[in-house]
């Protein structure tokens, strides 16, 4: 069974920046395309980025496009968020996912990821 384990976040204030990380375990990292989403509270869990298991193809909801930066080491079995110029409304938590497929099809939809991390908490303070 794939684990998927958030960490990096915390409190930060607008404009700061912060690296979430998202270790994976039991199965085949390199093979599976990867993202990230959040939830804000009340709000439902959105898509924010992916990267394919090669990384020669990401893609970035509008919203964080030019701020954040998706990345990967297959060598480590982790995915990464960089995420600079942070606002108010990037508070969210963020998720991690695995798509065991590695579609690069229907990225930013949740039913395509097999997996899910428990998150990792973000707060932006203006």
């Amino acid at each position: 069974q794939v684990q998927l384990v958030e960490s990096g976040g915390g409190l930060v204030q607008a404009g700061g920046s912060l690296r979430l990380s998202c270790a994976a375990s039991g199965g085949t990292f390199s093979r599976y395309g990867m993202g990230w989403f959040r939830q804000a509270p009340g709000k439902e869990r959105e898509f924010v980025a992916h990267i394919s298991a090669s990384s020669s193809r990401t893609s970035y909801t509008d919203s964080v496009k030019g701020r954040f930066t998706i990345s990967r080491d297959n060598a480590k079995n982790t995915v990464y968020l960089q995420m600079n110029s942070l606002k108010p409304e990037d508070t969210a938590v963020y998720y991690c996912a695995a798509d065991k497929w590695n579609s690069n099809a229907r990225l930013g939809s949740r039913g395509s990821y097999d997996y899910w991390g428990q998150g990792t908490q973000v707060t932006v303070s203006s």
